[in-house]
């Protein structure tokens, strides 16, 4: 799907996990960049820090000759995070950027601040953001695709067929969640449609009415109605995409894709494309 993926990472620990997940939305041929920042600009600082950027290096050229895929790690200094990565999507052409975020719960989450509210705003390529379960390697049994338009954006779909197809071709399920329905105060469910993709995925649509009093117009409500609609669906990987044609604004937003992260209990995609 991507030429050119470029993987920000900040320590060894997320630089295997996140190569395997890129390698697998790679095209044939394809290339894999890892960028780690040092977050100084003095020579003593970034003297001292230069060997943690060592450990990160290795592992990215040993994990891309396992997977056999071409990988180029880069190591950069600059205090401000966002900008290094931004310049080094543009500089080499970068079609898509993924990270995770980071952070310990209850704690600070340096990830989650400035660095992704800059990428998701600003970045020249797609945006995409997989949190900790999405990179365990666990097998997925399922992709699910929520909406809150008609129809799915096509770059979203192309990508949920992607991870489907890498995944030996589980099922997709595409979930058109509408708010105030015929079912009064009720949620639920209705009806359904299955069809086989161009790629042999098989395809399910399905809509999800919510009452209007659930959208408050806030990102924690619609994180909540996506993961329960998520959830009477059977637990899969959740792919989550920005929608172009959204009237009340951006979805993924910085508080978003916190808030969606934080308590999801299952393996997320956030697609900004």
């Amino acid at each position: 799907m991507y030429r050119k993926i470029l993987i920000p990472v900040a320590t060894p620990q997320e630089v295997e996990p996140l190569l395997r997940f890129g390698a697998e939305l790679l095209d044939p041929n394809g290339e894999l960049r890892v960028l780690h920042v040092i977050p100084a600009v003095t020579i003593p600082e970034v003297t001292r820090l230069w060997r943690s950027s060592v450990n990160i290096v290795v592992p990215a050229h040993e994990t891309g000759a396992a997977l056999d895929v071409p990988v180029e790690p880069e190591v950069r200094a600059g205090k401000d995070v966002a900008s290094e990565i931004l310049e080094t999507a543009e500089s080499h052409s970068i079609d898509a950027i993924l990270f995770t975020l980071r952070g310990e719960r209850g704690g600070r989450t340096p990830f989650v601040g400035h660095t992704a509210t800059a990428l998701l705003q600003h970045a020249p390529c797609d945006v995409l953001i997989a949190n900790r379960l999405a990179l365990t390697g666990a097998h997925f049994d399922k992709v699910l695709l929520p909406s809150f338009s008609g129809a799915s954006p096509p770059k979203a779909m192309l990508l949920a067929e992607q991870v489907a197809v890498r995944h030996g071709g589980i099922p997709l399920t595409t979930l058109n969640i509408s708010v105030g329905s015929h079912l009064g105060s009720a949620s639920g469910s209705s009806g359904h449609a299955s069809v086989i993709t161009p790629r042999g995925v098989p395809h399910q649509r399905r809509r999800v009415f919510f009452p209007a009093r659930l959208l408050v117009g806030r990102n924690t409500a619609l994180s909540g109605i996506i993961l329960e609609a998520a959830q009477r669906e059977r637990y899969g990987l959740l792919l989550v995409a920005e929608d172009p044609q959204r009237e009340e604004g951006p979805l993924l937003t910085r508080r978003f894709v916190e808030e969606l992260f934080r308590h999801a209990p299952c393996p997320v995609l956030a697609l900004r494309g």
